[in-house]
């Protein structure tokens, strides 16, 4: 009796609500609670761009990177999450200061400067390597961090677009992620919403 009625409840509310609007709801309540990632984005502008735009993408240099391997790691992950939306997009090869992003951005022809600065970047301990290294109990959590983008005018040096993206780890999905990990969905959300894609 009680199987026949969830069953016919089910049905009739797989009705009403696509499967696919069913677990996107269900992923969006899992990261809220703090169970898998959560990202916020916060705009200054609602600008929109033409995919035929040259983008440049560079990132401010900072300190908190103490593996250089890892430093354009927020410009490198934008060139990828705009890559799918711009085709015409370039990136610094390395951590710039604006000024001279925005004279690479110039002599390569681009219409538009992204110009990236990690604020916050709180890598907790994730995987038993970490816990070996630090062993450290105030250490334990999920992986934090902070982003501000600033979208430049070329021609006029004119901002036209900001964006701060806050990210979090999730409890599930905290094993082995580093916060850059955290940034990929987030900027495609902001290269979507450039291209109003929403």
């Amino acid at each position: 009796m009680h199987k026949s009625i969830m069953l016919g409840l089910l049905l009739t509310l797989g009705g009403c609500v696509p499967v696919s609007d069913m677990l996107e709801a269900t992923r969006e309540q899992f990261a809220d609670v703090g169970l898998l990632d959560h990202s916020q984005t916060q705009r200054g502008a609602s600008r929109r761009v033409q995919a035929d735009s040259v983008i440049y993408i560079a990132q401010e240099d900072f300190l908190a990177v103490q593996d250089r391997d890892q430093a354009n790691t927020l410009a490198n992950e934008a060139y990828r999450s705009f890559a799918e939306y711009f085709p015409q997009v370039r990136r610094a090869e390395t951590p710039l200061p604006l000024p001279q992003a925005i004279r690479q951005a110039r002599s390569a022809g681009a219409h538009y400067l992204l110009f990236g600065r990690v604020a916050v970047e709180d890598d907790r301990i994730g995987t038993t390597f970490e816990w070996e290294d630090q062993q450290s109990y105030d250490r334990l959590g999920v992986d934090r961090g902070v982003v501000q983008l600033l979208l430049i005018e070329t021609a006029t040096g004119f901002p036209v677009d900001s964006a701060r993206i806050v990210t979090r780890g999730g409890l599930l999905t905290l094993y082995a992620t580093r916060p850059q990990d955290l940034l990929g969905v987030p900027l495609r959300q902001y290269a979507q919403n450039l291209r109003g894609l929403n």
